[in-house]
């Protein structure tokens, strides 16, 4: 896996700008912050991001692959105004569970989500590289 970043450009903070890598590809559905019984234990949006990242994690896993495999995630937000305002807890609770682990990312503001109770959802694009799988 090689990260991308075009000369002259300011590094990225908390992600990279792109990933190249070759191997078998995994794709992680997006994962809520419920537990792996479908049940919120907490209504907290950076609790729910933790348990978000925790099902990433467990699914990766399943692959055979860890954090260091991810390329591509995708934050889906309700709220864009209380995401900027705790980054600092969101980034120390993604460091623990994923470690110094920065795939491409986005971050979108949604209106809705389709669990009511959900505050974000993660999808993710990994890639195994060959020999490992």
């Amino acid at each position: 896996m090689k990260t991308l970043q075009p000369p002259g450009w300011a590094p990225a903070k908390g992600y990279s700008n792109g990933v190249a890598a070759r191997g078998t590809q995994i794709f992680v559905g997006g994962q809520i912050g419920w537990n792996a019984q479908q049940q919120f234990d907490s209504d907290d949006f950076i609790a729910q991001c933790e348990q978000s990242l925790r099902n990433v994690l467990a699914v990766l896993h399943e692959a055979g692959a860890g954090a260091q495999h991810m390329v591509r995630m995708t934050w889906y937000i309700l709220d864009r105004a209380e995401y900027s305002a705790r980054l600092g807890e969101l980034g120390s609770v993604y460091r623990t569970v994923m470690g110094r682990n920065f795939p491409a990312m986005s971050c979108v503001q949604v209106t809705a989500l389709v669990e009511v109770r959900a505050k974000v959802e993660i999808e993710v694009t990994a890639v195994l590289p060959d020999g490992l799988d």
